[in-house]
């Protein structure tokens, strides 16, 4: 079988868990391994082949990398309780640092407290979020 086969095969090897994990290193790896098959069908020998998948792997990482993680961190990409903090609510039934009381949180309703003691709101008052403790949004 060619080297530059054993290149590809390496390359889809790589895609696997590139997609099963989503950790772009592997993606950077596999497009390495097509260098080093481009390198393989130019007729460059084993030393041009690993030195072509290590120079393309290594730029990736170095330059592509941080801009992909950089991207994935992205605050407007929160997602389950996370992307429920600092969002505003109606409310709905009366809160207040004791008895759970009613708001509307992102087109649910949710039982709610006050986050400080003595504090009450009324249905139809505006509140922001600050955390969720358990199935409990805390407001203020």
């Amino acid at each position: 079988m060619d080297a530059w086969l054993w290149w590809l095969i390496a390359a889809v090897g790589l895609g696997i868990p590139l997609v099963i994990t989503t950790m772009p290193e592997f993606g950077m790896f596999a497009v390495g391994a097509v260098a080093g098959a481009a390198a393989a069908g130019m007729g460059g020998g084993i030393v041009a082949q690993v030195i072509a998948f290590v120079v393309v792997s290594v730029a990736l990482l170095v330059f592509v990398r941080p801009i992909a993680y950089r991207n994935r961190q992205h605050a407007g990409q929160r997602s389950g309780i996370d992307a429920l903090k600092g969002r505003q609510a109606v409310v709905l039934e009366r809160v207040d640092s004791g008895a759970d009381g009613r708001i509307k949180l992102a087109g649910e309703v949710w039982s709610a407290r006050s986050l400080e003691a003595g504090r009450v709101f009324d249905p139809g008052q505006q509140v922001d979020v600050v955390e969720i403790d358990g199935a409990t949004a805390v407001v203020m």
